[in-house]
């Protein structure tokens, strides 16, 4: 990556400077801790000016409308502090003069305000931009003593140079820095204006890193809730096979009331014949119990542990579903490629209860034009999937889906359905899936009249009859 040199701070100096001076300062916000926008207006003209000083991203242009989305800047409904400082001793003042430090990665704002008595006075707002030493200055130019900073700096973090309010500004050693201009020029050769040229470049890597760090997040989340849903299949179907020998009590119950006058109360232990299994077997009682007693509490455990079953089965098939469905929505996240398909991803992310339909627009899924009537739609994530079969779908269409495995839904729309029409959905079925490196996959389908979607059920959740299966290798 290339970093913000002096060379080209200079160059946008150069450029900017006509704007810059005489600027009025019209709105201060601050997104995070390292991102800050300025609303200047000079020359019946308003323009945002953004300064970074992220040790990765460190830089300052006046940002386009487009690339400001790109950079997906939200604004804090509660200003930090050093926000409202300067919006205090900034607000609505204007910029009279603006300087850059021979050789330095520094932008100086020199501003006419006044203060709380009305008197003028002069600051200076300085744009460090060096690297993970990177700060925003706010001084007072006529006794030289800082008045705040974006990041105090103590002597237990620089013993040549400290940053905080009330103590003399003071330049930063002599820099050499990389001359890196030429190589931002390089990068974007059909590009004139040096402002457009930071603030193109830098936008990409933000979008980038920004999508990364999105994606790990939204990852995160739902893996952790897989983890949980996979742990607590693994205990109710563990307690089910505890359950699996229910029938032996209702069977020595049964055996204890068949020899109910052959036998003696409070006894500890008792012979009877197993006539199911043909064989003589010892059954442990309590003492204190009578033979009736004994076989009631036997009857007992069996209808207990046969509840407990039922009840099971039920949350079993439940958490099977949540499985499923959060398998579809991980395979969605990692097969994301830009912030729009993360963005549609957020309500199944965020919310426990993906059912819940989302009021945003949903993007278009895929679709395939082959000609004439002949059209295939392929869902990236459950919004798109939920969309193709709900809205898309007519009666007789095919459907394809991965076998046993999180992936896209296909729809095949055509007039004539042939075997290589068939094999080619197939093969896009296995393609757009969690399955797509394995050697060979299953892949069903079945005409759209043959699915159904449960009532309550996570959106792009169908059931099916009526499946063929095909092998994709």
């Amino acid at each position: 990556m290339i970093t913000f040199d002096s060379l080209t701070l200079k160059a946008f100096v150069t450029e900017q400077e006509s704007f810059l001076t005489g600027a009025r300062i019209n709105k201060i916000q601050q997104p995070t801790r390292r991102e800050f926008i300025f609303t200047l207006r000079n020359n019946a003209e308003t323009r945002q000016f953004y300064v970074n000083i992220n040790p990765q991203y460190y830089h300052l242009c006046f940002m386009s409308k487009e690339n400001a989305e790109k950079r997906l800047i939200e604004i804090p409904q509660k200003p930090p502090m050093f926000c409202m400082l300067l919006r205090k001793y900034l607000g609505n003042s204007r910029i009279t003069k603006i300087n850059q430090p021979e050789n330095e990665r520094i932008l100086e704002f020199y501003i006419e305000t006044y203060n709380e008595l009305g008197d003028k006075i002069f600051l200076c707002l300085a744009f460090e931009l060096m690297g993970k030493h990177s700060n925003v200055v706010l001084y007072n130019d006529d006794t030289n003593i800082i008045l705040g900073c974006a990041h105090n700096v103590g002597v237990e973090k620089s013993r040549e140079r400290e940053m905080y309010g009330g103590i003399p500004y003071v330049y930063p050693p002599t820099n050499n820095s990389s001359a890196n201009w030429k190589s931002l020029v390089e990068e974007f050769p059909d590009i004139a204006s040096v402002n457009d040229l930071i603030d193109n470049y830098y936008t990409e890597f933000i979008a980038k890193d920004k999508f990364k760090v999105l994606k790990n997040n939204y990852n995160s989340i739902v893996s952790q809730r897989f983890k949980k849903v996979t742990k607590s299949l693994k205990q109710m179907e563990y307690q089910i096979m505890q359950n699996a020998d229910a029938d032996k009590y209702r069977l020595r119950g049964d055996l204890i009331m068949a020899n109910l006058y052959n036998l003696k109360d409070y006894s500890s232990e008792i012979s009877v014949y197993d006539y199911e299994n043909n064989k003589q077997i010892q059954i442990e009682l309590d003492s204190s119990k009578t033979l009736k007693d004994n076989a009631n509490r036997f009857y007992k455990l069996y209808n207990k542990a046969k509840t407990s079953n039922t009840k099971l089965s039920e949350l079993i098939e439940d958490c099977t579903v949540k499985k499923i469905n959060l398998e579809q929505i991980l395979y969605s996240i990692n097969s994301s490629e830009t912030m729009a398909d993360l963005f549609e991803l957020t309500d199944e992310v965020v919310s426990e209860n993906s059912a819940k339909k989302s009021t945003k627009t949903a993007i278009e899924p895929i679709k395939l034009d082959l000609g004439g009537e002949t059209r295939i739609y392929i869902g990236k994530n459950n919004k798109q999937n939920d969309y193709i079969i709900s809205k898309l779908a007519n009666e007789d269409d095919l459907w394809f889906h991965t076998k046993d495995c999180a992936g896209s839904h296909v729809l095949l729309k055509t007039q004539n359905i042939t075997d290589e029409l068939i094999l080619k959905c197939a093969q896009l079925a296995k393609k757009y899936s969690s399955a797509s490196e394995s050697s060979k996959i299953g892949v069903i389908y079945t005409k759209r009249k043959y699915l159904r979607k449960p009532p309550k059920a996570n959106l792009g959740y169908v059931t099916y009859r009526n499946e063929k299966e095909i092998i994709i290798d």
